[in-house]
């Protein structure tokens, strides 16, 4: 059985449009998992009290067979392959990876919640979502 996932792809150091394309072809690579979609790519301001650069942003829709939190260890590899290092929250990065939705299944562990708690506060997920949820139901 395999569900619908939304995974938000964000970078902003170094070549960002190299980091979400690596994101993509890596998360279309997975076992058990298809790269449906993917929205436009927008350019927003950093969120947090960390001082840095724009990020680049966009989200994708997967069709997995992955479990949510087998998908989420996964998208953490990805983003170590590209040299993520989890020092500072809401600090600048080459790539970042969250897991937004899965499906319709609510989640709330120590290391994963989906939906994911900050959608309702990030303006450019919601346009994403929007612009990839009818892909969903084709």
């Amino acid at each position: 059985m395999s569900e619908w996932a939304y995974v938000a792809l964000g970078s902003n150091l170094g070549g960002r449009e190299a980091h979400l394309a690596f994101a993509r072809q890596r998360l279309g690579e997975l076992p058990e998992t298809e790269l449906v979609a993917a929205s436009a790519i927008e350019e927003t301001d950093p969120i947090g009290p960390v001082p840095q650069g724009p990020y680049l942003n966009q989200m994708v829709l997967l069709r997995t067979g992955l479990s949510p939190q087998a998908l989420l260890d996964a998208c953490h590899v990805i983003e170590r392959a590209r040299g993520r290092e989890r020092r500072e929250r809401w600090g600048p990065r080459t790539l970042d990876l969250d897991l937004v939705r899965y499906d319709d299944v609510a989640i709330e562990t120590p290391d994963l919640v989906v939906p994911h708690p900050e959608v309702g506060r990030r303006p450019f997920w919601q346009r994403e979502l929007e612009e990839l949820i009818p892909h969903a139901c084709s």
